[in-house]
């Protein structure tokens, strides 16, 4: 089945540049945006992410790996060694709460 899809896709696509529609597109030519591993997932549970985002309802590590995120970014800016240690502290903390609450989800979907 999966290979008649491609098959299709592929139809189409050569159909759109045979028509002249992919030229001129927006962001042609640059690279593409930066995409986390979890965007790049299984598609329904990709889909089960957005419908839960829309719903209000996201899991929690995705707070947690925007706070985690957030910390990592501050982390090479600190000089001050006892801040190194707070800060390191709360990403230890952090990443052990999101890899806990990302593999409660995925146990959870089996």
């Amino acid at each position: 089945m999966l290979g008649s899809l491609g098959k299709l896709v592929e139809r189409q696509i050569k159909k759109a540049q045979a028509e002249g529609q992919l030229k001129g597109l927006e962001g042609e030519g640059k690279p593409l945006p930066d995409r986390s591993p979890e965007a790049l997932s299984d598609p329904a549970i990709a889909a089960g992410h957005r419908i839960m985002a829309q719903a209000g309802v996201l899991p929690e590590e995705f707070e947690i790996k925007k706070e985690l995120d957030a910390a990592r970014k501050v982390y090479p800016k600190i000089t001050d060694p006892d801040a190194r240690k707070t800060a390191m502290a709360k990403i230890a903390d952090l990443e052990m709460r999101y890899h806990l609450a990302r593999d409660a989800r995925r146990a959870f979907l089996r």
